[in-house]
């Protein structure tokens, strides 16, 4: 699988290893940064990976910020995005399962090395449904504000 990630200030750590941890399970991993702790506005980072996962459509996406939840909104502006903030492995599994998603959000002030490795095993292990769950995110692509 390949992944572009990237995160804010806040998500370094976590970024850091989750790079690491993807490529150690034989995964494509494209860093999009930052590469140091100094401030900067995860918006910025989310649309680097929502653009990517666009014109790479075979791809999926990680977020991190301190919540995960600004990056999730900022990701979901752009039509084709599915981001899900994942908490846990049942979340991820149903947001790849039941939404097609395809951004991973979470937060390092919210999870821990342990629990994230456990949403990306989940998520990389997830599949799409389809079947009724396809006509629900083809609902959710017709959404336009």
């Amino acid at each position: 699988m390949k992944f572009y990630v990237a995160t804010d200030h806040a998500g370094i750590d976590l970024k850091d290893y989750t790079v690491e941890l993807l490529k150690e399970k034989g995964h494509e991993v494209v860093d999009l940064g930052p590469f140091s702790k100094k401030r900067v506005d995860y918006p910025d980072y989310a649309v680097k990976v929502a653009e990517a996962v666009l014109a790479d459509s075979e791809s999926n996406g990680i977020l991190i910020c301190g919540s995960g939840i600004g990056m999730s909104m900022a990701a979901n502006r752009f039509t084709g995005i599915r981001a899900a903030l994942c908490h846990d492995a049942y979340t991820a599994s149903v947001a790849r399962g039941h939404n097609d998603a395809n951004i991973l959000c979470f937060g390092e002030r919210i999870v821990g090395r342990g629990v994230a490795e456990s949403i990306l095993d989940s998520w990389i292990e997830t599949d799409f449904d389809g079947g009724r769950h396809t006509a629900r995110v083809c609902k959710i692509e017709a959404i336009n504000s």
